[in-house]
């Protein structure tokens, strides 16, 4: 055993420390340039952001030969990795807290989340776009973005150029709403609280939400809805459990059926739920119970976020070295397409719904 383990040791450090190196530069000058942008007009540019950019980079000169000593060590970083960020995220979730602030803004959450999945599903149809890219990008625009792409990717078995993908198209629509939903609040006549259900719901990620709120809290002294988005995007965040144990039985019903049918070459006839079932999504749940019950202070649950979110960065490095950039632009169309209109879709129906509840 131990010698086993020593070996996976020997093939993997080359490809984790590669990942490590691209991250840990990116993550300081995160820290150090947090988003860059006027008070008014700050869109999320992290300069953590683009390091999946900066691997699909970096692949385009470490290739063929020369990108195989790296390949087992990125590999366990892609997915290993990503999924210990994942559950180290639901340190961030105080089910409680999310449960008395965010409960009023549930059913817009709930219609804004079943847009987005209806309209992939359809676009996935009608385009014939792939189902694993059609589902990341579905569950990242309904839900929180990365973060939801990260959890849902391993359940799906997606590769990382779907993932490198589902990522490209969350980040681009992240930018674009960052920057137009501000002035959009303002055109439409939107209240501090209206902004706040529409940034936290018809935005993707969270660092898109934050960054949307503290520009309307520039622009409106005293609003102080930047606390009312985060807690509408932590409570739009738990969806990430629901949806992504729905993929996990999915996944099982038909790793079943194909073992029941003799399909899949030698491993029909030998279905076993322990590799399949993606028992990190558990471990997340019981994170935010402990989270809750235990009542952590920040003091011992932003270390762990933040050792999260770092992570993921490592991870996102890893994803672009094993994405080739060129086929990426070529095949990105569709999808793209169907995250616009999945943005659209969200960002019309939390708009609706808060106009039908009285609020705008």
């Amino acid at each position: 055993m131990a010698e086993r383990t020593w070996d996976k040791v020997q093939d993997s450090w080359r490809g984790v420390a590669l990942c490590l190196l691209i991250a840990l530069p990116a993550w300081f000058l995160g820290k150090r340039f947090d988003v860059i942008g006027g008070a008014g007009f700050a869109p999320p540019l992290r300069m953590d952001d683009p390091t999946i950019l900066i691997g699909m980079v970096l692949a385009l000169f470490i290739k063929d030969d020369a990108a195989l000593p790296f390949a087992p060590g990125v590999k366990f970083t892609s997915k290993k990795i990503l999924q210990y960020a994942v559950i180290l995220l639901g340190f961030g979730l105080n089910l409680s807290q999310i449960a008395r602030v965010g409960a009023r803004s549930l059913p817009i959450i709930v219609a804004t989340i079943t847009t987005s999945l209806v309209i992939s599903f359809a676009l996935h149809r009608a385009l014939k776009i792939p189902t694993k890219i059609s589902t990341l990008v579905g569950v990242g625009s309904s839900i929180c973005g990365g973060s939801a792409i990260a959890a849902a990717a391993p359940v799906i078995d997606a590769d990382d150029e779907e993932i490198a993908q589902a990522i490209s198209v969350i980040f681009l629509f992240n930018i674009i709403a960052a920057l137009i939903f501000p002035a959009l609040g303002g055109m439409l006549g939107l209240s501090n609280e209206g902004f706040g259900l529409f940034a936290g719901t018809a935005i993707n990620d969270t660092s898109s939400v934050t960054a949307a709120a503290a520009a309307w809290d520039g622009i409106h002294p005293g609003a102080n809805t930047l606390d009312e988005a985060t807690i509408v995007k932590l409570t739009r965040t738990l969806a990430i459990i629901p949806i992504t144990l729905a993929l996990a039985f999915w996944q099982v019903h038909k790793a079943k059926r194909a073992a029941a049918n003799g399909e899949g070459g030698e491993a029909a006839g030998t279905f076993d739920i322990k590799k399949i079932f993606p028992f990190f999504i558990l471990f997340f749940v019981l994170a935010s119970v402990i989270t809750t019950v235990f009542a952590l202070p920040a003091g011992v649950t932003a270390p762990i976020k933040e050792l999260s979110k770092f992570f993921i960065v490592m991870a996102m490095a890893a994803i672009g070295f094993n994405t080739n950039i060129v086929k990426l632009v070529k095949t990105g169309g569709k999808p793209i397409f169907m995250g616009l209109c999945c943005w659209i879709g969200i960002a019309l129906v939390s708009l609706g719904m808060q106009h039908l509840l009285g609020i705008w």
